[in-house]
């Protein structure tokens, strides 16, 4: 009876965990109090502010940043239907091949392709980026301490450089971003990106939406992940009640 309620207390402890995940790297100052509706035990995705932070995405973020593991099919858990995904795989172009001569070429892309990077190789988007390689954003959210929360952060985080700080030629000072100094310029200015659901395109608002839609890249069964977790534990709490009546009527005959 005793190791059954300790396994569903360590069941509750780990249910209680469940957004947590093991981080890498991360900022070096407090970040920001920022709310995301799917954090928590019963949080779940807000499927508009994904879709908005898919398009500040899109229209920013891919322009210098790959995101490997997404495919464009994976866009309908965002909700997206069957032609407008067909739609936004038609601008893109991969790479296909080889034809009958033993050639690649390009071509639209299809819903079963997978997001094209913006270079053909590390290399080239090093020499485009002063010698730096951006990151690859499928993970990010959970690449570096804090989530989302960093990632908020950090696009959020671009200020002034404080009296006798000097910034070097090409970087720019961030207040969340580990040494403070990042080569990459701020990607966002208020009404960069214009919201089809008349949402005010702010850099805070931004920032929010591109961070809730890079934690569902990152996560994109979490929502799934803890509705098993929550009937795990309510399983082993009926099955912790009968242990304990079956064992109450077969020791109740021993005085």
């Amino acid at each position: 009876m005793r190791k059954a309620i300790l396994s569903t207390l360590a069941g509750l402890g780990l249910l209680a965990g469940v957004a947590g995940s093991a981080h890498a790297a991360g900022p070096t100052e407090a970040l920001p109090d920022v709310s995301f509706s799917h954090e928590g035990v019963f949080g779940s995705y807000d499927r508009a502010a994904a879709q908005r932070g898919f398009q500040v995405f899109e229209q920013v973020c891919s322009a210098c940043h790959s995101a490997k593991y997404l495919t464009f099919r994976n866009l309908a858990d965002l909700g997206y239907n069957e032609d407008e995904i067909k739609a936004i795989a038609a601008k893109k172009q991969v790479e296909d091949g080889p034809d009958e001569n033993g050639d690649m070429f390009q071509r639209p892309a299809a819903a079963s392709d997978a997001w094209p990077s913006p270079y053909a190789n590390d290399n080239q988007a090093r020499a485009s980026n002063g010698g730096a390689l951006p990151p690859d954003l499928s993970l990010l959210a959970k690449a570096r301490l804090g989530g989302e929360h960093y990632i908020y952060a950090l696009l959020t985080g671009y200020h002034e450089a404080p009296a006798g700080v000097e910034v070097r030629p090409g970087l720019y000072y961030n207040k969340y971003f580990p040494g403070h100094m990042i080569g990459m310029p701020p990607p966002l200015a208020n009404d960069m990106v214009p919201y089809g659901d008349n949402t005010p395109a702010t850099v805070q608002q931004m920032s929010h939406d591109v961070s809730v839609f890079l934690t569902w890249l990152a996560e994109p069964k979490m929502e799934e992940r803890k509705q098993m977790g929550i009937k795990s534990i309510l399983f082993l709490l009926a099955l912790t009640i009968l242990f304990y009546v079956v064992k109450r009527r077969i020791w109740a005959r021993i005085h």
